[in-house]
């Protein structure tokens, strides 16, 4: 069931904004907020139903606030409010990783100990966990302009324009900040494994010598 979701929340992730560019074009707002209200309030049914009920709360906030959305756009016959959709998503996930920089471990940094869970240790450790940090607030800046952009495309420029945006440019963008963040990575520690791309990388910048005999 986990599989299930994440690969209908990934297709819809990808292909609502170009979908919903083409619905708005040829049907009406309210038309099309009870289309997506119809495939939204499913999912997030299997949510609950999947849900510790403890943790509900987290879990349904961002679908809870969706759904209000088409809710509003839907009684308005108003498709403004089908174009904030990303500019909800890029604030919840703005807010989940700032509010991680005021805790006890940045998002990045336990993102990161999930594949390195001695993270914090040897001579390049501090180093990491601040270089961990950093990307957290690099991430928060993304969020507030790609949330910023999104939002005033939905206000004042063509729909179409909004949808090559939100279905295009900005996963585009995305995509170019795990890159980045990769290449800055590796190149700030000279730590490789074996994979083509690290080889490639390690030619460009060479390990110390300090870890080529590690």
């Amino acid at each position: 069931m986990k599989v299930f979701l994440g690969i209908v929340n990934a297709v819809l992730a990808v292909a609502y904004p170009v979908a919903l560019w083409w619905a708005l074009t040829h049907r009406s707002p309210r038309t099309v907020g009870l289309v997506a209200m119809s495939i939204v309030v499913p999912l997030v049914g299997m949510r609950v139903f999947k849900s510790d009920r403890t943790h509900l709360w987290p879990v349904l906030r961002l679908p809870l606030s969706v759904m209000a959305l088409l809710l509003t756009g839907t009684l308005l016959n108003e498709p403004v409010f089908f174009l904030f959709l990303p500019v909800l998503i890029s604030a919840a996930l703005l807010a989940q990783f700032a509010l991680s920089l005021k805790g006890e471990m940045p998002i990045i940094e336990r993102f990161a100990r999930m594949q390195e869970p001695e993270l914090g240790e040897g001579s390049n450790g501090a180093a990491k966990v601040a270089h961990c940090r950093q990307v957290t607030v690099a991430w928060c800046v993304f969020f507030t302009l790609n949330g910023a952009l999104a939002g005033v495309l939905a206000l004042v420029a063509p729909t179409r324009w909004w949808a090559i945006y939100a279905g295009g440019i900005a996963y585009a963008l995305m995509g170019g900040m795990f890159v980045g963040e990769y290449i800055l990575r590796k190149a700030r520690f000279r730590e490789y494994g074996r994979g083509p791309h690290d080889r490639l990388l390690a030619m460009v910048w060479p390990p110390r010598p300090d870890e080529e005999g590690s």
